[in-house]
C-alpha cells in the first residue's frame, strides 16, 4: 500500500491539485484520486465494493461513490500508510463519539487553507487576525485553531492572537486597530461573537467579521438570517462573512455575505436526494451536501455529510440546514 502511495504522488505532483485551471482538469484528476483512494483506502474500498462501484466503471465524477461522514467517527480513513503527523478531532458533546481526521501529510492542509485564504482575501499578512474561539481552544484536536493559529503567525502584526475569555480586552483592541485604519479579520464562532456584541455595540469601518457557525448548547439555535441581523447591528458592519469547513476534510468554503459559499478550485460541492442517499440532484435543488476535496488525498476526497443546503448554477452554494445534531463544524445555519 506504501508503495502505491509513492508512486501515485510522483506520478501526479500533489502541485497539481491546487495548480488546476479547468473543469477538463477538475474531472481527470478526481477520477484518478477515485482509482487511488479505492485501491490504497480499506475503508472506502469496502464501501464502495458494497454499492458495486469499481475504477473501471466509472467514467465521470457524479458516478464516484460518496463515503457518509460518519465513518470518521468509527473507522481509521486513511489512503496512506504514512506515519500520522496529526489527528484532528471533532467538538462533540460530552459523552458523544467524536469524528477523527488522521492528518499523515499537515503541508497539504497547510497549503490548502492558505490558498484558499489568498483566493478570497488576498494575503494573510494584510491582516490583523483577531480569534475568538473558546469552545475550540478549550479542548485538543481542533482544525480550525490549527488553521487561525497559522494565520496569527503569519499575519506578522504583534496584535493578532486569540481570545478566550478575556471579552474585554477583545472590545479595546477592535475599535482600537479599526480606528486606526488597520485591516482586521475577526473569525469568531457564533455563540461568542453574540456575547460580544451583547457587551458592546460596534461601529466598525475596516474589520471583517467571520463566523465559523456553532452554538453547540451555549444558545438557542437560529436560523443564518437572524444570526447575521443581529451580528451586523452590533458590529456595525454591511455584511458578515462565514466559513464552511470540518474536521474531516482539509479545504475550506468562505461566504463573502449573504450566506452564499464559494469553494477553491480543488474543492466540489454536489447535492444527494434526501430520500435517496445514492442518487445526486440538479442545482437549485434542496439535498444533502456532498464535497469532493482533492486536498484530502491521503484520507478520503469524496464525503457525504449531513449538511443540507442548494447549490447554484455559478458554482456557488449554501447551506440551509442539516439532517440532526450531528457534530458538523461550519454548518452556519441549525435546523429549520
Amino acid at each position: 500500500m506504501g508503495n502505491a502511495f509513492f508512486i501515485f504522488v510522483s506520478m501526479i505532483n500533489t502541485n497539481a491539485i491546487f495548480s488546476m485551471s479547468s473543469e477538463d482538469e477538475f474531472n481527470t484528476l478526481a477520477l484518478e484520486v477515485f482509482k487511488f483512494q479505492f485501491e490504497n483506502n480499506p475503508v472506502y474500498r469496502s464501501f464502495c465494493d458494497l454499492l458495486y462501484k469499481h475504477p473501471s466503471d466509472v467514467k465521470q465524477i457524479e458516478e464516484i461513490p460518496f463515503l457518509p461522514i460518519q465513518f470518521f467517527k468509527s473507522h481509521h480513513v486513511l489512503s496512506s500508510n504514512a506515519p500520522i503527523e496529526d489527528t484532528f478531532s471533532s467538538s462533540g458533546t460530552t459523552g458523544s463519539i467524536t469524528s477523527k481526521h488522521y492528518v499523515t501529510d499537515l503541508s497539504l492542509y497547510k497549503k490548502s487553507f492558505k490558498k484558499g485564504f489568498e483566493i478570497f482575501y488576498g494575503n494573510i499578512n494584510d491582516y490583523v487576525v483577531l480569534a475568538l474561539l473558546p469552545n475550540y481552544l478549550e479542548r485538543k484536536g481542533s482544525s480550525l485553531v490549527y488553521m487561525v493559529n497559522d494565520m496569527i503567525k503569519n499575519s506578522q502584526h504583534p496584535e493578532s492572537g486569540f481570545y478566550l475569555d478575556n471579552i474585554t480586552e477583545l472590545k479595546e483592541k477592535l475599535i482600537s486597530l479599526d480606528s486606526e485604519g488597520k485591516k482586521v479579520m475577526l473569525i469568531g464562532v457564533s455563540f461568542a461573537l453574540l456575547d460580544l456584541v451583547e457587551l458592546h455595540q460596534f461601529n466598525l469601518k475596516n474589520t471583517i467579521v467571520m463566523e465559523t457557525g456553532g452554538m453547540k448548547g451555549r444558545r438557542k439555535e437560529m436560523v443564518r438570517e437572524e444570526l447575521h441581523s443581529i451580528l451586523k447591528s452590533g458590529f456595525g458592519v454591511s455584511k458578515i462573512h462565514s466559513e464552511y469547513g470540518m474536521t474531516e476534510l482539509l479545504s475550506q468554503a468562505y461566504s463573502l455575505g449573504n450566506g452564499i459559499f464559494r469553494y477553491p478550485n480543488w474543492m466540489r460541492i454536489l447535492t444527494r436526494d434526501p430520500e435517496d442517499a445514492l442518487t445526486l440532484q440538479k442545482t437549485k435543488k434542496t439535498g444533502g451536501i456532498n464535497v469532493i476535496d482533492l486536498a484530502n488525498i491521503n484520507s478520503c476526497s469524496f464525503i457525504a455529510t449531513q449538511d443540507l443546503g442548494r447549490v447554484h448554477d455559478n458554482s456557488t452554494f449554501e447551506i440551509i440546514g442539516r439532517f440532526d445534531s450531528s457534530d458538523i463544524r461550519g454548518c452556519n445555519l441549525m435546523v429549520l
